[in-house]
């Protein structure tokens, strides 16, 4: 219980920060909306070839369909490492400068776009092993298996971002510094204490389940009032799918950047704490600000 206490609080401090700084909130936003857009393009694609190939159980047929659906999930992953990176950076400027500057945010954008595309070019091949693992059966073996790498890759991705932002490291480095960071215990303290996961699954739930549920009975009313005539059914459908879809991207903007903000400022403490073990220095590590309010140190 404590921890999920903690993790609300880091949420209230990371939201501060927003408030303060609304620079610190637009990528985020962005990122859902670049998404959603990347959905639009892709989903009609996918379907046609689907609906073309449908009869076509052929090499060729299920390799286009496959190759598709990866090339999907690549440009999503990379949108959404993009965005993630403006974030990060935003949020490491305003820990050290008091100002998050949205231009100096794009240019480390630009400077590490290939580093990012590499990561998510390595986030797509994880994912689709992922798949293949669960597709070959519905064991709980399997199922158990699929969901340990989907969450370990992801936690090391909320590593690998960081050392690629602020230190420009490409990925094969970034990926031995959060091993490193990973293997030297230095994380464990922040992680154990503070149920940010747990909160964010939380709000997520409860949005989600309240923007489903207003849009359901607005819907319904609607199509009840009118008699269920076409226009009632259209308006009604219509109108309780867009108030569904408000609160859950309020959700995901939600979730998407207090998850970033808490591994950025993880990030920076267990590079400080590194550097104060390399110079053989045994006082307490200050953490980050939000952090330091919820931990007391």
């Amino acid at each position: 219980m404590q921890s999920f206490s903690r993790g609300w609080s880091f949420l209230k401090q990371a939201w501060q920060m927003a408030i303060k700084d609304r620079d610190l909130i637009k990528p985020s936003i962005f990122a859902l909306i670049t998404g959603f857009i990347v959905s639009l393009i892709f989903i009609p694609f996918l379907a046609g070839a689907s609906f073309l190939l449908g009869g076509d159980s052929s090499l060729v047929g299920q390799v286009m369909i496959f190759v598709l659906g990866a090339v999907m999930i690549f440009v999503q992953y990379t949108v959404g490492y993009i965005f993630s990176a403006m974030t990060i950076y935003l949020i490491y400027g305003y820990l050290a400068e008091g100002d998050g500057v949205m231009s100096k945010a794009w240019a480390i954008v630009k400077r590490d776009l290939l580093d990012l595309m590499s990561l998510a070019a390595a986030s797509t091949a994880v994912n689709l092993v992922k798949s293949a693992i669960k597709g070959k059966g519905k064991s709980r073996g399997r199922n158990f298996l699929a969901g340990l790498i989907d969450t370990v890759w992801t936690e090391a991705a909320f590593l690998i971002l960081p050392a690629m932002v602020i230190e420009d490291s490409n990925l094969k480095e970034a990926v031995k510094r959060a091993g490193n960071i990973i293997k030297n215990n230095l994380l464990l303290v922040g992680i154990s204490t503070v149920g940010v996961k747990a909160v964010n699954g939380l709000i997520g739930f409860l949005l989600g389940a309240l923007g489903i549920g207003l849009g359901f009975g607005i819907g319904y009313g609607l199509i009840t009032v009118t008699d269920a005539s076409t226009f009632g059914l259209v308006s009604g459908i219509g109108l309780g799918v867009i108030v569904a879809g408000i609160f859950i991207m309020v959700a995901t903007v939600i979730t998407s950047y207090t998850a970033t903000a808490y591994h950025t400022c993880l990030y920076l403490w267990a590079r400080d704490v590194e550097k104060a073990q390399a110079a053989g220095g045994s006082a307490q590590v200050q953490a980050p600000a939000p952090l330091a309010a919820v931990l007391g140190r």
